[in-house]
């Protein structure tokens, strides 16, 4: 179950008996390569301790809205934004009301008013509690305002009675969560992505390269992949793992990532994220280049024009969706738009890499996308997985309307 790895899950604990149940949800959820943070309601941290959810999840649990410590950093602000899932379980009647009429007055429900995340909620109380109309008109009013409900199932309770009320056992809300990233706008479409840095050889020893780590165009393999498309990765030399449902194709130079791209074609989306080397040696050593005392203290190199990767296959007759990247340092807008222009692109997105918490190997991202009618949509500072997602619905919108 790869769609969990390395997502980023915010656990709410309500105050209800079935809090027990959420210290194996914790395990089951790092079991799948998640990461966890716990947020306790005052009632939830009744029912089972905060330690213990410490413990398990390896991270502070949260408890106060108005903690100094944590609020110095605005801190529900910032689990809010890490957040790729909000998953409240259990979900009690009075949380589900609280939630349902935009209360914000604890830590949990402040968060979730605060996240642009998915949020799920796993309901559990006494059967004539979610029997009652006004437990499901507050579950519907959720349900409406795109809040997803899991559970409740039916069976023997703590307080003797049987009917439904019951929350759902770990490994089903596991699987639960696991279908919060299962989404299915590119379904039968090929995405061929592009991503990290091509080496170009200087000699046998040393080449020309750039800081990309690929994480960009990984992250965008993996929601291409949740969103039901086939996907072609292309990558440079990175060291990253292979997305789940991802064919992964590694190459070197531009030269061989632009004979792959071709390979790979026909496609219905191409991604161009790859940091693609400009230029290259004219001509490669065939052994290593030694210093010479007699031609001074320089070496010089003469450099040629790498092929254009992106404008070759954005001009190609049978043209895919094209969109393309563009890493700046300054007058990003500008200099993304006439790339858009220049290179017959569909759709580019605007990176400023000369901010040092969104720039190469970081783990964020923020960026704007340019269309054809150079109207910028701005998606906000958040994990590069949460942005690859946010994009890759975005593309899936465009592409529709094409």
């Amino acid at each position: 179950m790869q769609r969990l790895y390395r997502k980023r899950i915010v656990l709410g604990v309500g105050g209800g008996i079935a809090a027990y149940k959420s210290a194996e949800l914790v395990r089951r959820l790092l079991d799948q390569g998640a990461e966890v943070r716990v947020v306790m309601t005052r009632g939830g941290s009744e029912f089972i301790t905060p330690l213990t959810m410490q413990a398990l999840s390896g991270h502070p649990v949260h408890l106060d809205l108005l903690d100094p410590e944590a609020e110095a950093a605005m801190g529900h602000i910032e689990l809010a934004k890490w957040a790729d899932l909000v998953l409240i379980a259990p979900a009690t009647a009075d949380l589900i009301a609280r939630l349902a009429q935009g209360l914000a007055n604890d830590l949990l429900t402040t968060l979730v008013l605060a996240t642009d995340a998915t949020v799920a909620i796993a309901p559990a109380m006494n059967q004539a509690m979610w029997r009652d109309p006004a437990t499901q008109a507050n579950t519907q009013l959720l349900q409406s305002r795109g809040l997803k409900v899991v559970g409740p199932a039916s069976g023997s309770q703590a307080c003797g009675d049987v009917g439904f009320g019951r929350m759902l056992e770990a490994e089903d809300l596991v699987h639960c969560a696991a279908e919060c990233f299962q989404r299915q706008a590119l379904t039968g479409k090929h995405v061929l992505i592009t991503a990290g840095p091509t080496q170009e050889n200087i000699d046998p020893v040393r080449y020309i390269t750039n800081h990309s780590s690929g994480k960009m165009g990984f992250a965008l393999a993996e929601a291409a992949a949740e969103a039901g498309a086939r996907v072609t990765l292309i990558t440079g030399p990175v060291h990253l793992p292979t997305p789940d449902r991802v064919t992964r194709i590694d190459v070197v130079s531009a030269r061989d990532m632009l004979a792959a791209c071709e390979a790979a074609i026909p496609c219905d989306v191409f991604i161009a994220s790859a940091a693609v080397a400009d230029y290259r040696p004219e001509v490669v050593a065939p052994q290593k280049l030694k210093k010479d005392p007699t031609k001074g203290d320089g070496l010089l190199l003469q450099m040629v024009r790498n092929p254009d990767i992106l404008a070759t296959i954005a001009t190609r007759p049978d043209r895919p969706f094209s969109v393309g990247f563009a890493a700046e340092t300054e007058h990003l807008l500008d200099y993304a738009a006439r790339k858009l222009k220049d290179k017959n692109l569909d759709l580019i997105v605007a990176n400023d890499v000369a901010n040092p918490s969104i720039g190469f190997n970081s783990e964020e991202n923020a960026c704007s996308v340019i269309d054809r009618d150079l109207h910028a949509t701005v998606f906000a500072q958040t994990s590069k997985g949460k942005i690859a997602r946010q994009l890759v619905t975005f593309i899936a919108e465009r592409l529709n309307q094409v």
